[in-house]
């Protein structure tokens, strides 16, 4: 029986797989591609499939066990964000002339803007550079089909594929219809083949030239995927300007297009777009005077084309090098090139009244802050107290915002707040500088890439401390499980692995674990922390600040609301405000003073303890 659902991106990429037969299915959470995962359980239990899911430590972990159940003829997938490809990166080009046996499918999500990303790289040129093919989608149907389309084009020429939907697929909804799903019966295999397995350079060599075989067929296929690789060109005519667009642009340039009825343009779009359709790009290209590109977030299409004298886009100015093409940016490209054609340009895009009304919101800017609350901060506030010549190292997740709090003063990448506080070290005692250095990091984050830093760190002799936040959950990407909990993707239990043995098998003596909701103890903490890297048989002390999540464990991370008030005794110092700064705390205008937002504070009474006026005080209950 068929159904009909308004579903997710991300979910309709779910429902994609599992209707190609997915069988295993791994992940490392990270936005905009976390829903994929957890909702692909959901409809594995829905309809009793027997696909296995994991939450993996990091994305190459993911990667390698779905290449290896691929390798023994399963239909795998693994799904990141784009950022995290960065992490699997030396598994994607090594498993692209290794190849498979059943399918391997890597959903990868970009994020131009970028929205909540470190950048706004295209996965597209990282296919490219690994030489496997990449599809990229314009809605949740379409991501829907491509997963499917992914899983077959893999198992026909045994090589990963690349499915790259952008943010606005992942998190846009359409409506879906599908019928019941079902297993796949494919049993594992595996033949014993070292020269492929576990081939060495020479044989890497030979692997290389077959696989840029395939590409050269997978090229000739995509040159006839009339279902995503397509033009609208009149047979026999010529035109001044053609538009090329792929994945959101390809939609928002349709949209346009149809509604000012403007068919006076044609359109190349290329779902499909590397290895490159040569036969049917060379075919666009030759019917028109000029094309402009409109392509996110970087120049894939408009490199390959290799027509740069008829060529507009990024490179030619007609499109911004960064940021995300939203509707407003493309319009804006298109009208200059259709200037530069000689072509009537699009109308306004925008209703003026709404323009006016919008303008005249005068809503109020407010800079992204931890929740109320949130243990993160009195974690901060504790780092950061009387600590002016510190260098606080920090790293990848919601704890980033401690920069509010000055207690973040670089941030590089997933794992870096341990290997950036190394490096500092070596290059201040070079100089016989006794630097401070506090480095930040989250339970997930380290178990995600800690523990090769801090081995590190360890084994050549650096001196700082490291505080690892532990909130007992991913939280910055939607509340997934870390290994310290010992809880499964589809809600069975598992081994934890609690972090304190992890940073004991690091080879770390100094440790310590503190509840930061406890500000005072968290400072002497620190400062014994601090006076250890400085004694002579001293080295890295770890802290780590254990404290639920406010929004992941509402009853037990506040167990004991505790109602403040702000008494006259407040002098409107700003100090709760300025260096807490704690969102429920503002200016109350009648009188002056600290007033408190009763909707959002969360009563967890840390302000208490903040004041240094003791004004802020606990309300008696009757």
């Amino acid at each position: 029986m068929t159904q009909e659902q308004f579903m997710l991106g991300n979910e309709a990429i779910a429902l994609g797989l599992l209707e190609a037969g997915c069988q295993v299915l791994t992940s490392y959470p990270g936005t905009p591609s976390s829903e994929i995962l957890p909702e692909t359980v959901k409809l594995v239990q829905a309809h009793r499939l027997e696909t296995y899911a994991q939450w993996s430590t990091n994305e190459k972990v993911a990667l390698d066990n779905a290449f290896a159940a691929a390798v023994a003829g399963k239909r795998a997938a693994c799904c990141m964000k784009q950022v995290g490809l960065n992490v699997a990166a030396d598994s994607l080009l090594s498993a692209a002339y290794i190849g498979i046996m059943g399918a391997l499918v890597i959903i990868s999500c970009d994020d131009p803007g970028p929205h909540s990303s470190q950048t706004e790289q295209d996965t597209r040129l990282m296919a490219r550079l690994a030489k496997v093919p990449v599809l990229d989608p314009a809605n949740p149907q379409e991501a829907r089909e491509m997963a499917r389309l992914a899983m077959q084009l893999s198992e026909r020429y045994q090589v990963p594929v690349i499915l790259r939907p952008g943010i606005r697929v992942c998190h846009a909804r359409q409506n879906i219809g599908f019928g019941a799903l079902k297993s796949v019966p494919q049993k594992a295999s595996f033949g014993k083949d070292p020269a492929r397995w576990a081939a060495t350079p020479k044989f890497r060599l030979e692997l290389h030239g077959r696989l840029n075989e395939k590409l050269d067929q997978i090229s000739a296929h995509f040159d006839t995927l009339a279902h995503h690789n397509f033009h609208t060109l009149a047979p026999g005519r010529s035109y001044p300007l053609g538009i090329i667009a792929g994945g959101v642009p390809y939609a928002v340039v349709r949209d346009l297009l149809d509604e000012q009825k403007r068919s006076d343009v044609p359109v190349l779009k290329l779902g499909a777009p590397y290895p490159f359709p040569r036969k049917l790009a060379d075919s666009f290209t030759a019917a028109c005077d000029k094309v402009v590109v409109l392509e996110e977030t970087d120049t894939l299409i408009e490199y390959l084309l290799g027509e740069r004298e008829k060529t507009l886009g990024r490179l030619s100015g007609h499109v911004p090098r960064q940021g995300e093409l939203v509707p407003e940016v493309i319009g804006a490209g298109l009208n200059k090139a259709f200037e530069s054609a000689g072509l009537p340009p699009l109308t306004q895009q925008q209703d003026p009244q709404v323009q006016a009304l919008t303008a005249g919101l005068d809503l109020a800017v407010r800079r992204p802050t931890l929740c109320p609350g949130c243990p993160h901060r009195a974690s901060f506030y504790a780092l950061r107290k009387g600590r002016a010549k510190t260098i606080f190292t920090s790293d990848i997740g919601c704890y980033t915002l401690g920069i509010n709090l000055g207690g973040v003063d670089t941030c590089l990448d997933m794992g870096a707040a341990i290997t950036m506080a190394s490096g500092f070290y070596h290059a201040f005692a070079q100089d016989q500088v006794h630097q401070p250095i506090i480095a930040t990091l989250g339970d997930s984050t380290f178990y995600h890439s800690g523990t090769a830093g801090l081995l590190d760190a360890v084994y050549n002799g650096a001196r700082f401390v490291l505080v690892i936040l532990d909130n007992e959950i991913t939280a910055m990407t939607g509340m997934q499980p870390t290994p310290g909990l010992g809880l499964r993707a589809d809600g069975s239990r598992g081994k934890p692995i609690p972090l304190e043995r992890v940073v004991k098998g690091c080879g770390v003596d100094y440790l310590e674990v503190v509840d930061p909701y406890d500000i005072k103890a968290m400072q002497k903490s620190v400062k014994k922390a601090v006076a250890y890297t400085q004694t002579p048989d001293g080295g890295i002390a770890v802290i780590i600040a254990r404290h639920p999540c406010v929004i992941a464990y509402r009853d037990r991370a506040i167990a004991v609301k505790r109602k403040v008030t702000v008494t006259e005794d407040c002098v409107a110092c700003g100090h709760c405000r300025d260096r807490f700064e704690c969102p429920a705390l503002g200016i109350d205008e009648q009188s002056g003073r600290t007033g408190i937002d009763r909707q959002i504070c969360a009563d967890c009474g840390l302000c208490i303890q903040v004041c240094p006026k003791k004004a802020i005080v606990e309300v008696e209950q009757a």
